[in-house]
């Protein structure tokens, strides 16, 4: 166990030294148990190395510096209610939870949806999740002030920027950080709502990533 929490540290320092000054994102990085969302216990000695692993159904667990970096993009506070296109894993979920969002996650393979489900109540995070399309959101218990997407798209999804909270006086819409761009390479677009209509937002061009691609289907 101390061992486990040495490494946990360890990764945490090295999301730190790649940029990443976000305190709570780097407390989850140094908490969450990232072995328990492999399920292949051969990969667990690489664990809490900064890098991206295989999981079922030919997706990955994000590089943790990734998650970081986008999870302090998308900034939750406690309480916000945010949703996440993707679960995968299930270890960005856990990342959101542990910093005291209400997280609502779509996931379209349902291996992974079957598995994840388990593991997060399990470990004790709360995430409620569906099976799905991920590119039309979650009309249902929307607006949201994040929405935080694990896959790479082509373009964004407008069911997503539709879904973000409008602003309220003093208080900003809400954002979205989403991988933008081919199969190969994207960027991270961060948008932000401004007005009541779809059409107001803000949208921002970052840093270039790898992810793998958005699964549409029914």
């Amino acid at each position: 166990m101390m061992r486990t929490e040495k490494r946990r540290a360890a990764l945490a320092e090295t999301v730190r030294g790649n940029g990443i000054t976000h305190e709570g994102v780097l407390e989850a990085i140094a908490t969450i148990p990232r072995h328990e969302f492999l399920r292949d216990t051969a990969l667990h000695r690489r664990a809490y190395e900064d890098v991206a692993l295989p999981i079922d159904a030919d997706q990955t667990i994000s590089q943790p510096s990734t998650v970081a970096y986008m999870t302090a993009l998308l900034d939750p506070k406690p309480d916000e209610k945010i949703l996440e296109i993707g679960t995968g894993s299930g270890y960005q979920a856990a990342v959101l939870a542990s910093l005291g969002a209400r997280v609502f996650s779509i996931e379209r393979h349902r291996v992974l949806y079957d598995q994840t489900r388990a593991l997060l109540e399990r470990l004790g995070y709360r995430v409620r999740m569906r099976l799905g399309d991920g590119s039309h959101g979650w009309s249902a218990v929307a607006p949201f002030d994040g929405i935080i997407a694990t896959a790479g798209a082509e373009s964004i999804p407008p069911a997503l920027v539709e879904q973000l909270r409008q602003p309220d006086g003093d208080r900003p819409g809400g954002r979205l950080v989403i991988p933008v761009g081919g199969s190969e390479r994207q960027r991270i677009v961060v948008v932000r709502r401004t007005g009541p209509g779809p059409e107001d937002v803000t949208r921002e061009t970052l840093a270039a990533v790898q992810f793998v691609p958005f699964v549409r289907g029914r």
